[in-house]
This record gives structure tokens, C-alpha cells and sequence, in this order.
């Protein structure tokens, strides 16, 4: 019975996924301020937004490798590519990207927020300096980049499109702080969702359930520590790109992610059976 109603589910979600009218015409010429776009998920986006037409700011923490970006880009056709090289540790470096991207595209369509600071995983990352210096990386950057984009977004009736972590949704071992940001950035976007609606603001906010991410510094991260296969860079970008087109509140990739949130209360005991079989408990602790 519980696998004809996980099998019965599975189909629903399939279906909903596949049927989200998104029309990639609807990106071309859309002014684009994408964070974290120098590798993984953040330059697929890139590379996505490019063929589609947009016109892009992009920013990450090393320049040469925002360079590489913005040529593939250009390549790949965008009409207009520009980036800033910043730090989201420094308070003031979130303002200072949205300013430039203001000034360059002359207002924002999409704010797209993918930028994450990882820290080792293990018990040694709970360290108060650890925690300040994540949160402030993964969730307060985010905020101040909204804030400041807020007033163009209203504008233009924008989205706002954030990229987070399935940590943000079902709280796991030796990930305290980076958990503790994510589980953050979901309280706090779907607090503007709702008063946005009240106040009859036209934006949209998307927030994106993503797996490990398919890049370097995260796979690296949690190496020896979880067996979970990072997501495939350029479908979870599309994945995102269309929940971001279609103005979605959610998107989960894979899929299956949704299930395991809906299934986070239901099934407690199951669930951290689940997570355990995914992670080295013994290379954690030691970590």
C-alpha cells in the first residue's frame, strides 16, 4: 500500500513538473542579476540565460574565473554580459553588486541568488567565528541584495528566484550552521512571499530545493562524509531557470525532494533512517 501511494505521488509530481507552461521567450531581453555564477549550478545558469537571450550582471568571488564565464556567455549569444568580482563576506559588498547591476542594465527583471560559502563538514564547523562568518555568507548577503533590488524588482513586477538546499528543509547531522542558513533564508523568503501579497506587490519568489551541488568546493567539502551523488549541474539550472520563468513558489530537484519534506512529519523514524544511510557517521564526528 505505501508504495502504490509513493508510486501514485511520484506520477503527481511528474505530471505537475512537466506541465508548467514555462515559454523560453519570456527570458529574452530580461535584465538578470545572478550571484555565485563561477561555476556549478551558478555558471550553468549562466550559460542557460545566455541562449535564452538575457541581458546578465554576473557576480562571484574570483574574478578569472567570472572572466571564463562571461566569454562562454557572449559565445553562447547574450546580448549584454557584465560582472563584478565580490566578497558576500563584507557587509558592504551586497549593495555594491545590485548598484552596479542597476547602473549597467538600468533595472533588474530577476535577482537570482545561488551564492554559497561551504564550510568542512563536522563538528569542528560549529565554531561561533564559523557560524558569524556563514551566516552572514548564506543568508544576511541574501537579504541585503534584496532589499536593495527590492524597489526595481517592484518596478519591473519581477521575481526574485533563490537557490538553497534541502538542508533548508529537513535538518541533518554535522551541517549545523550551513543548516541553520538555509533553514534561515526559507523563513524569511516565504515571510516577504506573504507580505508581499498583502501589500499586492507583484514579485515573485521562487525558492529552488537543490541537492549537493555539482561543483568543486562542495563535493570537496563533504568528501568522506556523505554518499550522495551531486546533481547534475545543467538540468537542475534549467530546473530552476523554468521555475523561475514560470513565477513557481517552489521547485525541488531532483523531484523526489519533495516528498522527503512532505514526509519529514509523517514518517520521522524512517527519515533519519534514510539520512543515516547516506552518511559516514564515523568521518563526520572525526572531522
Amino acid at each position: 500500500m505505501k508504495v502504490l501511494l509513493l508510486t501514485g505521488l511520484g506520477a503527481l509530481f511528474f505530471a505537475y513538473y512537466w506541465d508548467d507552461n514555462f515559454d523560453p521567450a519570456s527570458l529574452q531581453g530580461a535584465r538578470v542579476l545572478l550571484t555565485g555564477a563561477s561555476a556549478g549550478v551558478g555558471e550553468e545558469l549562466a550559460y542557460h540565460y545566455a541562449r535564452l537571450g538575457s541581458h546578465l550582471v554576473l557576480t562571484a568571488h574570483t574574478e578569472a574565473l567570472l572572466q571564463k564565464v562571461v566569454g562562454n556567455c557572449r559565445k553562447l549569444g547574450a546580448p549584454k554580459v557584465f560582472y563584478i568580482a565580490a566578497d558576500m563576506a563584507s557587509p558592504e559588498t551586497p549593495e555594491n553588486v545590485v548598484q552596479f547591476a542597476l547602473d549597467k542594465l538600468g533595472g533588474l527583471d530577476y535577482l537570482v541568488l545561488n551564492h554559497i560559502g561551504g564550510v568542512p563538514a563536522g563538528t569542528r564547523a560549529r565554531t561561533p567565528q564559523a557560524t558569524r562568518w556563514l551566516m552572514q555568507v548564506n543568508f544576511l548577503s541574501y537579504v541585503q541584495l534584496t532589499s536593495r533590488a527590492l524597489p526595481s524588482l517592484t518596478d519591473s513586477k519581477g521575481s526574485l528566484v533563490v537557490v538553497s538546499s534541502l538542508l533548508g528543509r529537513v535538518p541533518t547531522s554535522f551541517s549545523t550552521p550551513y543548516s541553520a542558513a538555509k533553514f534561515a533564508l526559507d523563513s524569511f523568503f516565504g515571510s516577504l512571499r506573504r507580505e508581499l501579497d498583502v501589500q499586492d506587490v507583484n514579485v515573485a519568489i521562487t525558492m529552488c530545493v537543490l541537492g549537493l551541488r555539482d561543483r568543486a568546493s562542495a563535493t570537496e567539502a563533504v568528501r568522506g562524509v556523505t554518499r550522495v551523488k551531486a546533481a547534475p549541474g545543467p538540468k537542475a539550472a534549467l530546473a530552476v531557470i523554468r521555475g523561475g520563468a514560470t513565477r513557481a513558489a517552489g521547485v525541488f530537484y531532483p523531484w523526489r525532494f519533495h516528498l522527503l519534506c512532505l514526509l519529514r512529519r509523517w514518517l520521522p523514524r524512517p527519515r533519519a533512517w534514510f539520512i543515516r544511510q547516506d552518511l559516514n557517521v564515523t568521518a563526520a564526528a572525526a572531522a
